[in-house]
């Protein structure tokens, strides 16, 4: 059996797992893909322009476990049913592989890290490692009218974001949309309801803290931890 190795790790704005969107697409966040340097060749991304989306295979790193299940607690069915691994998007895996489809914004050469791919879209906790890139194609790629077994819809309404100007404006201008975005899809896990409870996340430099009450999540606390 070939053995596999990263090629490549993705800079993200989550350095950790909650507040990650649930599915790739959700919220445009921006995100770096940092090429290892044996594969900072920049004629493996010859053409690679041309294309709007791309798909990356990478791995679960946070959640690899020697041992696995082969059925799981989907959050979306509550957390209270099981459901085959396979039928799942769930990170607990025999092989802890996930994959994603991101829009691409831009390549890059750097003196630094060689090229790299600017990204948006991508629902991965950062320095997460990627094992392989190819491109999207819509034509066999999407399938607008197919089944989606339990997760017909996305999982719920968006959330009313109330963020007082005075602590949105500690977070930087280009992040303060995808800040937004992120929160008004509920990074809570989907059975948490109790609206005395103050949450918090981490968001690029930014530690946030926040409660929800009646569908309107109100951030109480914005800090910047470099600061």
């Amino acid at each position: 059996m070939t053995e596999i190795k990263p090629i490549a790790h993705i800079r993200t704005c989550f350095t950790t797992k909650f507040g990650i969107p649930r599915q790739a697409g959700i919220v445009d966040t921006p995100a770096t893909i940092v090429f290892e340097p044996e594969y900072r060749n920049p004629d493996a991304l010859r053409g690679i322009n041309g294309f709007d989306f791309i798909w990356i295979i990478w791995q679960f790193s946070e959640s690899i476990r020697k041992d696995w299940s082969p059925t799981v607690r989907p959050p979306r069915l509550g957390g209270n049913e099981r459901m085959g691994v396979f039928a799942t998007r769930s990170p607990f895996r025999p092989n802890s592989l996930g994959l994603s489809s991101v829009r691409l914004l831009s390549v890059e050469h750097t003196t630094e890290y060689g090229t790299v791919l600017h990204v948006s879209g991508a629902d991965l906790m950062d320095n997460t490692p990627i094992f392989d890139i190819k491109p999207y194609l819509p034509y066999t790629d999407s399938h607008p009218q197919a089944r989606s077994g339990f997760a017909p819809e996305p999982a719920d309404s968006l959330l009313k974001v109330e963020i007082p100007d005075s602590m949105l404006l500690r977070v930087a201008p280009a992040l303060r949309r995808p800040l937004q975005d992120i929160l008004a899809h509920d990074p809570r896990p989907q059975y948490h309801n109790d609206p005395s409870r103050i949450y918090g996340m981490e968001f690029d430099r930014y530690e946030v803290r926040f409660h929800v009450m009646e569908g309107i999540l109100t951030v109480d606390h914005i800090e910047d931890k470099h600061k």
